[in-house]
């Protein structure tokens, strides 16, 4: 035992009380006690009811720390080697560990002072607890069981004693912040009243003394803050053996032993009685009590039975409050969709009056056009006659003045003149008449257009429907007016009649419980009656509610059905429109495939007229190779010797040959390129220049070919040219680019080409 115990000041056990004058009596508990220790393992698993006999008789006090560590098998956990890393956090509970150390045990000496040694071990080791255990933190009454605990520990001991009581003894399930665990005891603990002390549970329940508000301390503390502290030790060695039974057998032999004064007292009395009375009734000995506890009968089978109706019980509650929050939901919903459709329907009234004021003012409207209309068409009927009139008395005029050839001047003058005014008044007739034909087309336009309107307002039928909707729906809400007017009746009527009730069993309250019995049962009539008289009234309300939701679905699906038809109508349009879409996307095609077939038509054209002109080149460059072949053989006729007269004369008829087949040529390729304009070669001039004098023979023809091959003096020179003028018109000019064509003919050499 001095082993497993440390040098730690938060420890009340001194070693020195171990030397003082011991009884024979507790000297033999001493070594028994010492024996369990020592031989703990075999005594908890042989002679466990051997040791459950000596914790009721009660552990030494200096024993208590080593064999609350070994009946809740705290030691050596791994859990105290973090504590001291547990004190450097921050607990979000510190606040409230500070406030409430200063309430537990106000009177004990090692936690009176403030900040004092026990304080402060009892605020680390509830902060250390409240890091470990998140989801509980810290809750009030549990710094009394730790409180008791470093009473007779260090902290470290009592903070792995603590964790142990939390997780195996159901202390957990009660410190937890929906306090489950705490309702089941109270359930149990108020069943075990009813049956085993039926008349304290029935004035309890007259009384509405409910259980938790004198026993929820008891499980939640163990007693520790009800008892004297001897007491309180007592039942809590108890507790680390048999665990919360001993709680529910002392609570029944708390009631048993003061169940008279108990049923004399009202629910103040009572509360007085279990604060003041009781704690003070076992300052002998907690002995008496703990005898009486185990004459309790407790039964563990009832008790997990119990435990599971409560269970039963809980979930049929969560279930309840899930049904009242969907209902309560959906009467929420009910109320909006209410609200709409009579805002809805509000709107459809005014909608009415509206259509029906806008229908009176159509026609109104309309017999004013009708009526202006009919005024017009006699205005323009009588415009008719008048010109028609005119017309008449025009001709007779005209008759009378080709018959009748008058002698005297001033007649002809007065023929004359009644004519103009005729024709004037004619013109006249006729601007009416135009005015009468311009104000007639208004007047059309205006009724087609009232048409129109008339056709677009809602039809007799519809606002005959509209009508009975909203009359059907006023008789309804007159009904539920009515029907709520006699149910308020009908709850005052009863109220009363409960106040007559009370007022003549006022004097019955301070009779004996046997003879309030009737008294009760005329209440519970009473009160059933009430609830009956509330239920018929919800269910009148109920049912009328059902029928305004019946009359809204009734006018919503009328407007559903007028929605549909609108619907229908645009979807009939739509489709229209959409066979129209698809005929345009038909002719767009098609005159993109003309344009297509145009453009490729255009190309082919462009291409043809390109391999034409090609064409044309290259004859021309033909012609040019024929040309220079030409100066070659020139060439070569001036090397062969000088030419004489007859000669030259050949070789010029030679030359007119060749020219008049190069103008054939010519002329052919000019029709073809189409040329009209273009300069023709006429004529071909042969110039020989010489660069002594300027005199030359020239010989002529009948195309104008003139030919100077010799120089008046017999010399030839050393060169010649034939020049090539093209002709246009009827006189001679160069070629379009203003150029010559010229053939140089060496000397001495005859000349062809």
């Amino acid at each position: 035992m001095n082993g497993s115990r440390r040098n730690s000041g938060s420890s009340l056990v001194s070693s020195s009380s171990a030397s003082s004058n011991l009884s024979h009596l507790e000297e033999d508990s001493w070594i028994l006690w010492g024996r369990i220790v020592n031989e703990w393992e075999e005594v908890r698993k042989k002679k466990e009811k051997q040791l459950k006999d000596q914790v009721r008789k009660g552990v030494p006090h200096h024993f208590r720390a080593i064999v609350w560590q070994l009946l809740c098998n705290a030691q050596n956990m791994p859990i105290k080697d973090q504590y001291s890393e547990l004190l450097k956090m921050t607990s979000p509970c510190e606040k409230l560990i500070r406030r409430d150390i200063a309430r537990t045990y106000p009177e004990h000496e090692f936690f009176k002072e403030k900040d004092s040694l026990g304080q402060e071990v009892l605020f680390n080791v509830m902060k250390a607890y409240s890091l470990v255990d998140r989801e509980v933190g810290y809750c009030q009454g549990s710094a009394f069981i730790v409180g008791l605990l470093l009473m007779q520990m260090p902290e470290e001991e009592a903070f792995c004693v603590f964790v142990k009581l939390m997780q195996d003894y159901r202390l957990r399930e009660l410190f937890k912040p929906s306090m489950a665990e705490l309702g089941l005891c109270m359930y149990q603990f108020e069943c075990m009243i009813q049956e085993q002390l039926p008349e304290l549970h029935m004035h309890f329940q007259a009384q509405s003394f409910h259980t938790s508000m004198y026993a929820s301390s008891w499980f939640l503390t163990i007693f520790l803050t009800s008892f004297p502290l001897p007491v309180a030790t007592r039942i809590f060695d108890i507790f680390m053996c048999e665990g919360l039974e001993i709680v529910f057998r002392v609570g029944m032999a708390i009631l048993q032993m003061n169940q008279t004064e108990l049923i004399q007292l009202d629910m103040e009395g009572m509360l007085q009685h279990f604060q003041k009375v009781i704690p003070h009734q076992f300052g002998s000995g907690p002995d008496k009590v703990i005898q009486a506890a185990y004459q309790v009968k407790y039964n563990a089978k009832k008790m997990k039975k119990l435990e599971k109706e409560y269970t039963t019980i809980k979930t049929k509650e969560m279930e309840e409050q899930v049904e009242i929050k969907r209902l309560r939901t959906e009467n929420r919903l009910l109320k909006q969709r209410i609200d709409t459709l009579e805002k809805e329907s509000a709107s459809l009234a005014d909608r009415l009056i509206q259509g029906q004021v806008t229908r009176a003012q159509e026609a109104e409207e309309n017999y004013l056009v009708k009526r202006e209309l009919a005024t017009v068409k006699q205005q323009s009927e009588e415009a008719s006659a008048q010109l028609e009139q005119a017309r008449k008395t025009i001709s007779e005029l005209q008759q009378q003045q080709q018959q009748q050839q008058p002698q005297a001047k001033g007649v002809p003058r007065y023929s004359e003149e009644s004519v103009m005014q005729l024709e004037r008044e004619l013109v006249q007739a006729r601007l009416k008449e135009a005015e009468s034909q311009c104000a007639l087309k208004e007047m059309q336009d205006k009724v087609l257009d009232m048409e129109k309107r008339n056709t677009s307002l809602p039809d007799d039928t519809n606002v005959a429907r509209l009508q009975e909707e909203l009359i059907g729906v006023k008789l309804r809400e007159a009904e539920a007016v009515t029907g709520l007017k006699e149910l308020r009746q009908q709850v005052r009527d009863l109220e009363e009649h409960w106040q007559r009730h009370v007022a003549r069993t006022a004097g019955r309250w301070k009779e004996s419980p046997k003879k309030n019995t009737l008294s009760e049962l005329q209440d519970e009539l009473m009160s059933v009656r009430l609830r009956e008289a509330e239920a018929q009234a919800e269910l009148r309300e109920a049912r009328q509610r059902i029928m305004e939701l019946e009359t809204q679905n009734q006018i919503q699906s009328n407007q559903l059905r007028r929605s549909e038809q609108e619907n229908r109508c645009l979807h009939e349009r739509e489709q229209s429109l959409t066979v129209q879409n698809k005929d345009l996307h038909v002719e767009l095609k098609e005159i993109k495939r003309r344009q297509a077939e145009i453009e490729c038509k255009s190309k082919e054209e462009v291409m043809a007229v390109r391999l034409r002109e090609a064409d044309n080149i290259a004859a021309m460059a033909e012609l040019q190779q024929q040309i220079s072949e030409l100066e070659i053989e020139k060439e070569e006729g001036k090397v062969q010797g000088h030419l004489n007269h007859t000669d030259s004369s050949q070789y010029i008829r030679d030359l007119r040959d060749q020219i008049t087949e190069l103008k054939h040529e010519i002329c052919c390729l000019k029709g073809q390129r189409g040329l009209a304009g273009h300069a023709t070669f006429d004529g071909i001039h042969i110039v020989n220049h010489y660069g002594g004098d300027d005199e030359s023979y020239q010989s002529s023809d009948e195309d104008g070919v003139k030919d100077s091959i010799l120089p008046a003096d017999g010399q030839q020179r050393s060169n010649s040219r034939i020049r090539l003028h093209p002709k246009l018109g009827d006189s001679d000019s160069e070629d379009e680019d203003g150029e010559a064509l010229r053939l140089s003919v060496p000397q001495g050499k005859s000349t062809t080409v």
